[in-house]
């Protein structure tokens, strides 16, 4: 008999970046992410069902990903890329060989075979589709596929409910045109839920409060049964922080959503799934298998014998060194022997398998029923900021399949096969840091808020007003610019300074060229016509940022709801 059930649910996303050429923080993203990470994924799947074992992961695949994995130059980049990549490790091996250290040489040709074998999964396996890799497992009964916000909004902060409902269904559309169903899961972009209540903008002033949509309530309209949240927020906990000495507008924020939101007086457990009002389902995230697996300093990653993420060896970028005793000298970083740390993989795996063991007999002791441990990670952590990531998922399905004593499912399985038992509501919130909305609302960012807000009104106005008349093509375009600029990463990489000057740039290059389409829509309704610039500036935004090719205006229009601007 299972002592309880474990659901692995893996967030799949990257930003647009296929326009933006070839940079370290541009189109190279993407295809590191797929051949460190989707296409050894897929190959783990492919071991595992060989082997009979359908792990029945919970995995998500943004739209915004899934479109860039489908376009023809993603395909042509992606061979490109794992080409130039087997050629800087054959000069480094000749190198090597020539002037030493000798061990050097012998990981580069590790290094050949890793990216030869990728390339060949790519070509041969998949025939140049990963969406169809994911595709065939869900269908063979390995994984379960959820969607998410079209491109990652973020959905407590978006000005219009129209733009909140926008994201949801065009997730929904891009799910069921590359997957054939309907999904039944949602990865909330960050996490990020809102309930209703009477919301105004952040960064206006003297604006009046008008009742917004709460998210659940979004998700229902668009079918979808279940999404997933942090640990805090089943609790009803307030979240950590002191957002009026950090961000005076977050204080007002969150205190405008406490006034409708009662803190539970019964116990809520991160192990039990819950209902609320509207029918929706939401899960929560555990915290001890998310310590296991995302700290670098505690957890599995963070072993000396595993690849040294930050050391590389320019131009190929190539990586020759483990992690180390000494983390923190990258100096005295030590050689990579990738027998060594695989070897170490199957010790990591079984200590998570005894840790979901002891957690779930702990919580059957204490509920008299089996709970549920949802661990949630970002895909990219297993093979681009953990190399050895895949293989531990691997071994880690193997190792659970073989012990019985845990029944590994996805979101879907546990509505099918445990009905909710409780009924509540959720306050506001995400899982970033403070489980608040600092990360993506805080003084470095606080400005495209403002833009975004204007944007969104006029991308109102152009679908109720004019989406019928000779200016559809260009407000379609506009909205496909709009849809981009609200990507979550935008504010992230500006608050975390990963990326800053990138993001400020990509934000404020969508918000231009929707603000110029905007002014051409205006003038197209109103009778004109677009001058040869004009016409050369609509096609080339419409041949450079290009996703989603069939948009449905109404989208942004049918909202009874929502005032009028």
């Amino acid at each position: 008999m299972p002592v309880g059930r474990f659901l692995l649910c893996l967030h799949s996303h990257m930003p647009y970046v296929l326009s933006h050429g070839k940079s370290p923080h541009g189109t190279d993203w993407i295809h590191e992410s797929a051949i460190e990470c989707y296409l050894p994924l897929l190959h783990a799947l492919d071991r595992l069902l060989a082997e009979g074992i359908r792990p029945r992961w919970t995995v998500n695949m943004t739209p915004i990903l899934a479109e860039q994995l489908e376009d023809p130059s993603f395909k042509a980049g992606l061979i490109e890329y794992a080409e130039e990549k087997i050629s800087a490790a054959r000069i480094d091996a000749q190198n090597f060989r020539s002037q030493g250290p000798m061990w050097m040489e012998g990981l580069a040709h590790f290094w050949i075979g890793q990216y030869e074998k990728q390339l060949d999964q790519f070509l041969n396996r998949w025939n140049q589709s990963i969406i169809s890799g994911f595709r065939y497992f869900q269908e063979e009964g390995s994984i379960e596929v959820i969607t998410s916000g079209a491109t990652h909004g973020y959905q407590p902060l978006l000005g219009t409910d129209e733009s909140c409902k926008a994201q949801v269904r065009l997730g929904v559309e891009t799910y069921k045109k590359h997957f054939g169903r309907h999904p039944r899961g949602i990865w909330l972009p960050e996490c990020a839920y809102r309930p209703r209540y009477d919301w105004k903008s952040p960064v206006a002033e003297n604006e009046v409060a008008w009742q917004r949509m709460g998210t659940e309530e979004i998700l229902k309209d668009e079918g979808i049964e279940y999404f997933f949240v942090d640990s805090h927020m089943i609790r009803g906990g307030n979240p950590i922080g002191t957002y009026g000495q950090k961000f005076p507008q977050l204080a007002e924020m969150f205190a405008r959503s406490s006034k409708f939101f009662t803190p539970p007086a019964e116990y809520r457990s991160e192990y039990e799934h819950y209902l609320l009002p509207n029918g929706v389902v939401c899960f929560a995230r555990d915290p001890e298998t998310t310590h296991k697996v995302w700290s670098g300093e505690v957890g599995y990653p963070g072993d000396p014998y595993y690849l040294e993420f930050h050391k590389q060896l320019y131009p190929g970028r190539h990586k020759y060194w483990r992690i180390s005793e000494n983390k923190s000298d990258l100096g005295q970083k030590q050689p990579y022997d990738p027998y060594k740390a695989f070897e170490n993989i199957h010790n990591h795996a079984e200590d998570m398998v005894n840790v979901l063991k002891g957690t779930l007999a702990h919580y059957r002791g204490l509920a008299d029923r089996e709970g549920c441990v949802v661990a949630m990670y970002d895909t990219e952590l297993f093979g681009h900021w953990w190399w050895e990531g895949p293989e531990f998922l691997y071994e880690l399905g193997r190792l659970l399949h073989a012990d019985g004593e845990v029944e590994m499912v996805s979101g879907g399985d546990v509505l099918d096969n445990d009905p909710a038992k409780h009924l509540i509501t959720l306050p506001e919130g995400s899982w970033g840091e403070g489980g608040y909305h600092y990360i993506w609302l805080n003084e470095d960012n606080v400005w495209t808020w403002g833009k975004l807000y204007d944007c969104e009104r006029k991308l109102r106005k152009m679908c109720r007003e004019w989406a019928d008349g000779p200016a559809k093509e260009i407000i379609t375009q506009a909205a496909r610019e709009l849809l981009l600029a609200e990507a979550s990463d935008w504010q992230f990489l500006i608050s975390t300074f990963a990326a800053r000057d990138y993001a400020e740039l990509r934000f404020a290059d969508h918000i231009d060229r929707f603000l110029a389409l905007y002014g051409y829509a205006e003038k197209v309704n109103g009778g004109g016509s677009l001058n040869a610039k004009e016409e050369a500036f609509l096609r080339e935004c419409q041949e450079k940022d290009a996703p989603f090719a069939e948009l449905d205006l109404s989208m942004w229009a049918n909202n009874p709801e929502s005032p009028t601007p």
